[in-house]
């Protein structure tokens, strides 16, 4: 029976083995209340997904029209029950959302890249048996006139990787192994991430040799959860689950 992986749930039992156990082998994890951080990004993703739908539907992009629809998707989808983090109030995460989408509409105009997938999602086998995937979805894939496929990935948080991180980033190093399963593996692929809380563009490529380290690597790591058998929690102040066990346990 093949089994599944991906990113987001390797570093959750990377960052707290405990709530992966919970979510993943459990199955019990409760249903928490969404952090307004994460709404943020939701909403600036489904932007600038439709955003780029339109632009290839109508060849047409319009900054106002953007904020519009991101206006009307904050509102049609807002919550109270959002868990606000800190000082700052509802309007100010809204307002960051507009500002993100502003300068990268600045940035980025007049947007005559060739999109050729939006939410993409993603499948390969880690194995020569077939017994372990990735799964995920690539926010935009772009193919360059040079021929070359560039993997774009928007990040709404507050933190910037350095390009050291970034060459060693495992998640749009996934999607390169995806893309290749998909297309070919001779073809060439370019990773860029979008830091929108900084207006900035990081740019990395992985060689082949380091796609293979990296499936190595990932396989190493699932078959140490396979052989897991005590679960430590992270006990950091940002997990939801922390969070929701010292209030309810």
């Amino acid at each position: 029976m093949e089994k599944i992986y991906s990113h987001s749930r390797l570093w959750l039992f990377e960052n707290c083995s405990e709530a992966f156990k919970i979510k993943y082998i459990d199955k019990t994890f409760p249903d928490l209340p969404k952090s307004i951080e994460l709404y943020l990004g939701d909403i600036v993703h489904q932007s600038l997904e439709w955003f780029y739908e339109e632009i290839k539907l109508r060849n047409f992009h319009d900054a106002d029209e953007l904020i519009t629809k991101y206006a009307n998707l904050w509102n049609e989808n807002f919550s109270k029950e959002y868990r606000l983090n800190g000082y700052l109030k509802v309007e100010d995460y809204f307002n960051k959302g507009i500002k993100f989408l502003v300068d990268y509409y600045y940035k980025n105009k007049p947007f005559i890249e060739n999109t050729i997938h939006i939410e993409k999602r993603i499948l390969f086998p880690l194995d020569n048996n077939k017994e372990y995937f990735i799964q995920g979805y690539i926010d935009r894939v772009v193919l360059n006139k040079d021929g070359e496929y560039e993997i774009h990935d928007y990040k709404t948080n507050d933190s910037l990787k350095s390009q050291e991180q970034i060459d060693v980033d495992r998640q749009l190093a996934f999607y390169n192994l995806g893309l290749q399963e998909i297309l070919g593996k001779e073809i060439k692929v370019k990773l860029i991430w979008h830091f929108l809380a900084h207006n900035k563009t990081i740019l990395s490529t992985r060689t082949p040799e380091q796609l293979e380290k990296l499936k190595s690597q990932t396989l190493e790591l699932i078959k140490t959860i396979e052989t897991t058998s005590v679960w430590q929690p992270c006990n950091k102040p940002w997990c939801d689950w922390c969070s929701f066990k010292k209030k309810n346990l």
